[in-house]
């Protein structure tokens, strides 16, 4: 933009002097010309009240030399003869004499001005007065130069101030956008000191308001959040007490794993809601900061907890692990709450018998886990990716946090019709070390 500005001031402002330069310029040659030939003809008029009493050579050349130098001021006297050093053509000075009329001539030295002077006995003498051509552009070179150093000095300034209002401009466009990457990043208490135009010094302001709306909802949310799980610990307790009273049973058991993993989760949940910025710092924070995990290790523990229930509801399933690592930068849990969206998507949307398979995949640069079924399919996969839409009746962000958490490890979400007849659900993570990875699946 400063250069932009600068440009169009340049433009401008030489336009606007070359408009008033050059006709100014002119006019000073003009004026400096017409000087110097009203002075020539001023001192050839003074010589003709001389030429009128005598046309002797003596007086003349006395009057001559009281009037201006020889080579200036010179005098045809009527015999002919010259008083002085002619420099007008003869073809001029003969028409002068003919024709008494008053000529200005311009040779190849300067310029003459003939005036004719008619004395008694019809005679005619004429006097010529000379200027040479350095005197006709006296003064004219040192005032274009002058003019030349004005028109540069407002050129020169017009561009100085138009860069240094677009250096403000700019600071202040950069300054706003600094602050809203940081804001973006998770920096909540950046803000930025209007400055600029008032426009600039609004949209500043503006971003105040609206950093400072962010932090306030960013409160309630946290404590939203925090009040919701809080309030989950009624029904846990509940799980708690049913088990104790079911007894050393192995299903007894199995709720009381359950039940403490979920009293983990939502312990984790609500000091996450109440850590200052947290949600921010989460949104973020990338892949690449958190410790690599084996996805495959992570799919089979999440597999042997779900393999309980799949066996209650008489599901059959099927796992395929790849046997070769498969590193990926996510954090682990983050990482079982995904295998756990996808798994517990098959049980609650598709009827108890449902057979289902799960299968990590390892490629040249991303690892595959797959979740297929037999169920009845997603009539609409946009619809499903679409957060807070649900195509069976949840609350529609089991998917959506694969697909966040696919984004976030450079890999994507896709879902298709299974070979099995229902529902496959394909999600790629991007190998924590690439270079390691040197085929497909074997």
């Amino acid at each position: 933009m400063r250069r932009a500005l600068a440009g169009i001031a340049l433009a401008v402002t030489s336009m606007v002097a070359l408009s008033f330069l050059v006709p100014l310029a002119l006019l000073v040659r003009e004026q400096a010309r017409d000087r110097v030939t009203t002075a020539a003809e001023q001192r050839a008029a003074a010589l003709s009240p001389v030429l009128a009493l005598t046309t002797r050579r003596a007086d003349v050349q006395q009057a001559v030399a009281e009037l201006g130098s020889a080579d200036q001021l010179v005098v045809r006297l009527p015999d002919g003869g010259f008083v002085g050093t002619p420099h007008a053509p003869e073809e001029a000075l003969d028409r002068a004499v003919r024709g008494r009329e008053t000529l200005a001539v311009d040779t190849a030295d300067g310029w003459a001005y003939l005036q004719p002077v008619v004395l008694r006995g019809d005679r005619v003498a004429v006097v010529e007065a000379y200027v040479p051509a350095a005197d006709l552009t006296r003064g004219v070179a040192a005032s274009w130069g002058v003019m030349a150093l004005l028109a540069v000095g407002l050129v020169g300034g017009s561009v100085l101030v138009a860069d240094r209002l677009g250096a403000r401009v700019v600071r202040s466009s950069r300054g706003l956008k600094r602050a809203s990457l940081a804001l973006g990043s998770g920096d909540l208490g950046v803000r930025v000191e209007p400055d600029g135009p008032p426009e600039l010094q609004e949209a500043g302001a503006a971003f105040n308001t609206m950093a400072d709306r962010v932090v306030d909802l960013l409160a309630v949310e946290r404590e939203l959040v925090a009040d919701l799980s809080h309030r989950l610990r009624t029904p846990l307790t509940a799980l708690y007490l049913e088990a104790d009273r079911m007894g050393a049973t192995p299903s007894a058991r199995r709720v009381t794993e359950a039940a403490g993993q979920l009293e983990r989760e939502l312990d984790s949940i609500i000091a996450a809601a109440r850590t200052p910025l947290a949600s921010a710092q989460l949104a973020g924070a990338g892949a690449g900061t958190a410790k690599p995990c084996d996805l495959a290790e992570v799919v089979a523990l999440r597999l042997d907890f779900w393999s309980v229930l799949a066996t209650q509801q008489e599901r059959p399933f099927e796992r395929s692990l790849t046997p070769r690592p498969t590193p990926v930068a996510f954090p682990e849990d983050d990482l079982a709450a995904v295998v756990d969206a996808l798994i517990g998507n098959v049980f609650r949307h598709t009827p108890q018998g449902t057979r289902f398979l799960v299968r990590v995949e390892r490629r040249d640069r991303h690892v595959h886990l797959t979740v297929d079924d037999a169920g009845g399919g997603v009539a609409d996969p946009e619809a499903a990716l679409t957060r807070g839409v649900s195509v069976g009746g949840s609350t529609g962000l089991g998917l959506d946090i694969v697909a966040r958490a696919a984004r976030t490890a450079d890999g994507e979400l896709t879902i298709s019709r299974a070979p099995l007849g229902g529902a496959r659900v394909m999600v790629s993570f991007a190998l924590a070390d690439t270079r390691s990875a040197t085929g497909g699946e074997r």
